[in-house]
């Protein structure tokens, strides 16, 4: 059979090349075609489009190249077109994708959705526009079953694939060796002994020049551990040695994030995926949020949900310390960073936790093979219906 799949960014070419490697274990004579990076295209798919030429961030960036994404709509529909897939699949990336499945369900395509769009944090109507326009949505987080489930919509929970990455990951060469920190000069030599603090400031430079400043500052108060600064990959060092330069005492890795993780007794870490990827990896995290006043108030009129991190979000608990905003201060990060790093029975919680979360996430085995199963299963019961 034939499938078409479209991964606009780099996660989703990670989860792309796993879906990729399971269709073909599934369906000895898939042909894959379609959008994404590297991983997928190592993995066995035809790509043509890299994710790195969708990459617009911002409005203005948005709106200044508003030319090439119409240029790609296109594009992407007259591949299609030449193609003439069983199935278009779509991994996350729903600004692009949405408008793409639309156009395909009307012409006839079958559509499926892998990794759902947030509906569940804010524009919950947009779930009206996923039911007219995807067949199947494979669903990635436990509580979304249960989301769409009110809208009358039925979707299928696979798990979460960042589960088996990582245990690739610990598997790996790379899993078993220490990261290389980058160190000044004048590091005194006995700090790389010492135990280790990740922090995790985040990917954009507005949210990390928010965050790591507070993060540095509570390091102060823990000589015996090294604190290290988990570099964005998209980000030039120069940025991150003006943040650094009173703080000749911490280190950083460039694209060594898992490694620091591994190797981390108690991390920082801003919201988003890497709250669940550092708790995946067992480590006590406290979650630090902290933006401007104004994109506070509005986040917190647009945002409906009551954490701000995936790992409370799918235990519905408090398992993690949250510091938003004004709570995201030194004195209060130094008062959870003791906890996390002296309380023996609150670590025996968090890590309890931890491994309840991780059977939630796998309920029912792997998440890319499930997923591939469930792709495969609905396009040959549709071609069956059709004999």
């Amino acid at each position: 059979m034939k499938y078409y799949l479209i991964a606009g960014e780099a996660s989703g070419d990670l989860h792309g090349s796993n879906l990729v490697r399971e269709l073909r274990k599934k369906d000895s004579s898939a042909q894959i075609r379609g959008w994404g990076g590297d991983l997928m295209q190592e993995a066995g798919a035809d790509i043509v489009k890299h994710y790195r030429d969708l990459a617009f961030m911002g409005f203005t960036e948005v709106i200044r190249n508003l030319p090439t994404i119409f240029r790609n709509i296109r594009f992407c529909k007259a591949d299609i077109e030449q193609f003439k897939p069983d199935v278009v699949v779509f991994i996350d990336y729903p600004g692009f994708n949405l408008r793409i499945a639309g156009w395909a369900r009307r012409s006839g395509y079958k559509t499926v959705y892998y990794i759902s769009p947030q509906v569940w944090a804010w524009k919950e109507s947009r779930v009206k526009s996923i039911k007219d326009c995807i067949d199947k949505m494979l669903v990635i987080l436990p509580f979304e079953k249960d989301f769409y489930h009110k809208w009358h919509y039925e979707v299928e929970y696979v798990g979460h694939p960042l589960v088996e990455v990582i245990e690739q990951f610990r598997n790996s060469a790379a899993g078993g060796s220490m990261p290389q920190i980058i160190r000044s000069p004048s590091q005194e030599s006995n700090k790389t002994s010492l135990p280790i603090v990740a922090l995790l400031p985040g990917s954009r430079k507005q949210e990390i020049a928010k965050k790591l400043p507070v993060m540095l500052d509570a390091s102060r108060s823990f000589p015996d551990y090294q604190f290290v600064v988990a570099e964005a990959p998209g980000l030039e060092d120069s940025f991150y040695d003006d943040l650094l330069k009173n703080y000749p005492e911490v280190g950083r890795v460039r694209n060594q994030t898992y490694s620091l993780l591994l190797h981390a007794r108690a991390a920082c870490v801003t919201s988003g995926t890497a709250t669940l990827e550092t708790a995946i990896f067992g480590v006590p995290e406290v979650i630090c949020y902290k933006g401007s006043a104004v994109s506070y108030q509005i986040a917190k009129r647009l945002i409906k949900v009551k954490y701000i991190s995936l790992v409370n979000l799918i235990m519905d608990k408090p398992v993690v310390k949250e510091l938003i905003q004004d709570e995201m201060n030194a004195l209060n990060l130094v008062q959870e960073l003791k906890r996390l790093l002296t309380d023996t029975d609150a670590i025996a919680g968090i890590r309890k936790d931890y491994a309840d979360l991780r059977d939630l996430l796998t309920r029912g085995g792997n998440a890319s093979e499930k997923a591939a199963e469930g792709i495969v299963s609905f396009v040959k019961s549709e071609k069956n219906l059709k004999i």
